[in-house]
């Protein structure tokens, strides 16, 4: 395996265990990395960055994740991304972007991981999908920047279909 932990001497993150836990928190625990802003990682390298987000190869693994996940937060049912809940917390910035949905590397990638073209970056095991709120409080180790989700998100009729009018 390429992909190294930011926290040294951490295991790999897999799906695997992150599906055996149940809770929202217990996920974000599991997953959170603690970083600072301006350290260098695998992001600033911004050409290098948009030519592997931009691949076919991670558009189909991407995809595939949204899928396995059914859109939900952290893969947990019942926590489905959508636009309410950033504007619930941002309600000046709910621009399309803070309402993308997600797929993030459980363990940051490098620029040797693209360099060496390692599997494990495309590998749904190391993949999880994530709101923007939740990527960045991943990112940064801080709760504070988690949507706080009072109970799981009540669905209706094309509430998903951003295009339509409900």
């Amino acid at each position: 395996m390429m992909m190294r932990d930011m926290k040294m001497n951490s295991p790999i993150r897999t799906y695997t265990e992150l599906s055996k836990l149940k809770t929202f928190k217990e996920r974000f625990e599991y997953l959170k990395l603690d970083g600072q802003v301006g350290v260098a990682t695998f992001g600033f390298d911004r050409i290098l960055n948009q030519v592997f987000y931009k691949s076919d190869a991670w558009k189909r693994v991407r995809r595939d994740v949204i899928v396995r996940d059914k859109a939900c937060d952290l893969g947990i049912e019942g926590y489905e991304i959508c636009p309410a809940d950033i504007r619930e917390k941002y309600p000046d910035k709910a621009s399309a972007l803070m309402r993308t949905v997600i797929v993030h590397h459980m363990n940051p990638i490098s620029e040797q991981d693209i360099y060496s073209r390692s599997a494990d970056i495309l590998n749904p095991e190391y993949l999880i999908t994530v709101s923007l709120l939740t990527h960045n409080a991943i990112h940064y180790g801080s709760e504070d920047l988690l949507c706080k989700y009072t109970e799981p998100v009540e669905r209706k009729p094309n509430d998903t279909i951003g295009w339509r009018k409900i």
